[in-house]
């Protein structure tokens, strides 16, 4: 059995040699570079070396782990198993916007037990393991404590290929344009989903996500003190497709109206 404190440690060590390397690519990287995968979906040398690193340093450290990646794909162990982003946000930082992020968790059984969040242009760090408070660059984080949407800021992500649920996506956005502080789309969904665990969002939904997406920014909201769903408000919101995570005060108002509309 792993040592989740000292394993997260070295994952954090892992995420930020992975950023330290995506960082210096930005310095000469233009849009030519990349690739498309499929429609909006963008890919480069960047992710792809970034991914390797950090398996390739996954593997030393738990050599019994399989792996579910976004590049790579899905090579899974028994009982653990990684699940990585090397880049999310790839389309920030393929255009220069300065918001993306390597993201990792460790899932044992169905359990995810470790997460960590490196943004890499603000260098911050936001990391949790099994039965741990959440942290942020070695500072303890919570969720924030705003009881209702009116007081919130949001967050959420754009669909940028699977445009069948757009008719109620769009009233569920005008209804919280109208009724809150204001919606935000920062481009990384790990990146949304750390800034609810440390309370600059009270809230983040969005459809159309894989696992690498959410696996440890969500785990990192739940040690920070928040709630984690679908939009069924249960819990298949790892290979569900679908999140709403809050900071559990605003969760059940968000959720009546993500099932309004959604």
């Amino acid at each position: 059995m792993p040592e989740y404190k000292q394993l997260t440690e070295k994952v954090t060590e892992i995420a930020k040699i992975a950023g330290t390397f995506i960082n210096e690519q930005s310095q000469h990287f233009s849009a030519e570079m990349t690739e498309q995968k499929g429609l909006h979906d963008l890919v480069s040398y960047v992710d792809r070396t970034a991914e390797e690193m950090i398996l390739n340093a996954l593997t030393h450290l738990l050599p019994e782990a399989g792996f579910i990646a976004e590049e790579s794909g899905t090579k899974k162990a028994a009982e653990f198993n990684w699940i990585v982003d090397p880049l999310d946000g790839t389309t920030n930082f393929v255009h220069g916007v300065p918001i993306y992020s390597v993201s990792i968790a460790l899932m044992q059984n169905e359990q995810i037990v470790l997460g960590v969040v490196y943004e890499i242009s603000r260098d911050e760090c936001f990391y949790a393991w099994k039965d741990s408070p959440a942290w942020l660059n070695g500072e303890n984080i919570r969720v924030s404590s705003t009881q209702n949407l009116t007081d919130s800021l949001i967050a959420t992500g754009f669909p940028y290929n699977d445009f069948s649920r757009m008719t109620g996506y769009l009233q569920l956005f005008d209804d919280l344009m109208r009724n809150s502080r204001g919606l935000r789309r920062l481009g990384s969904a790990a990146v949304d989903l750390a800034y609810v665990a440390c309370g600059r969002f009270e809230a983040f939904y969005e459809y159309g996500l894989n696992p690498w997406d959410v696996a440890a920014g969500s785990f990192i909201v739940e040690q920070a003190g928040g709630e984690v769903a679908d939009f069924l408000h249960d819990k298949n919101w790892l290979f569900g497709g679908e999140i709403c995570a809050s900071n559990k005060h605003t969760h059940n108002e968000l959720m009546d109206k993500i099932k309004q509309y959604l």
